[in-house]
């Protein structure tokens, strides 16, 4: 049986993580095991649980307690249910929450990029991708078009960042990631090791020598990476040159690009939404 708890103390410490803490804090590099994210969203923290997250508690509107938090807050058992009015919990958090639930949840174990690359067939590179936003609609079309995992570089942002995680629907939660660290250093090594596991590498990028998306060519080829540069400067010089493909999407009117998360829902329909 949960613990329903009624919001009196606003400094209380175990709001903490909902009203306090920074994502840096939450992410908790110097001890990762101690990390936590924050799902918001029934549909989110439904697929979050079912991708195996471990819940530390939940912080839900009033009114919801007994419609579409109910089934949520059964299936996590005895962990506490901070509640409240609408106004009390923006004024807490100092957003809306989306449909009046969040859930924090122990970070799950990172997976190795060979985790990640293990029979896949199609996956996404994502390069220095800063924009959390852009992170979450890339992990969206990906889970809705077929491909069958993402690797970021460090920099890139955090996908269990909570923008990240809501604009994906929580489909971070279903599709494998990894960040290219250790053996995996890209580019050099990370596109190394990609050859040795199978894979050629397509980075997307307006370029002299780039090919159409729909290149036969591209197309065909058995294990295919679709590498993502970021938003504002696109792929480093040296990414492209160590690709195999450089790979453009065809434009009109004067336009010379999509933005990152549209360009990725395209490269991903072409390449591997109709397998």
């Amino acid at each position: 049986m949960s613990q329903i708890i009624e919001i009196t103390d606003f400094e209380a410490p175990q709001l903490d993580i909902y009203a306090r803490f920074t994502e840096a804090q939450l992410l908790n590099r110097h001890e990762p095991q101690k990390g936590i994210f924050i799902a918001e969203s029934p549909k989110v923290i439904q697929r979050a649980l079912d991708g195996g997250c471990t819940p530390i508690s939940f912080l839900v509107e009033h009114r919801h307690l007994e419609t579409q938090a109910k089934e949520l807050i059964q299936r996590c058992g005895d962990i506490p249910v901070y509640t409240a009015e609408f106004a009390v919990l923006t004024k807490l958090t100092g957003f809306q929450l989306t449909r009046g639930m969040l859930c924090a949840m122990h970070r799950p174990m990172p997976l190795h990029p060979r985790n990640v690359c293990q029979d896949a067939k199609r996956i996404a590179v994502l390069e220095n991708i800063v924009n959390p936003t852009n992170v979450g609609a890339v992990f969206r079309s990906a889970a809705a078009l077929n491909m069958d995992g993402i690797l970021l570089t460090p920099n890139c942002s955090d996908p269990l960042y909570r923008r990240a995680i809501r604009v994906s629907m929580g489909t971070v939660f279903q599709i494998p990631w990894a960040f290219l660290t250790g053996d995996f250093t890209w580019p050099d090594a990370g596109i190394k090791h990609l050859h040795e596991l199978g894979f050629k590498t397509a980075a997307m990028a307006l370029d002299d020598n780039s090919v159409p998306i729909d290149d036969p060519r591209v197309m065909k080829e058995e294990k295919l990476a679709v590498v993502l540069g970021t938003e504002g400067d696109g792929l480093a010089a040296d990414t492209i040159a160590d690709c195999d493909y450089t790979v453009r999407i065809p434009m009109s009117h004067g336009v010379d690009s999509l933005n990152v998360a549209a360009a990725s829902a395209v490269a991903f329909w072409q390449l591997a939404g109709k397998k």
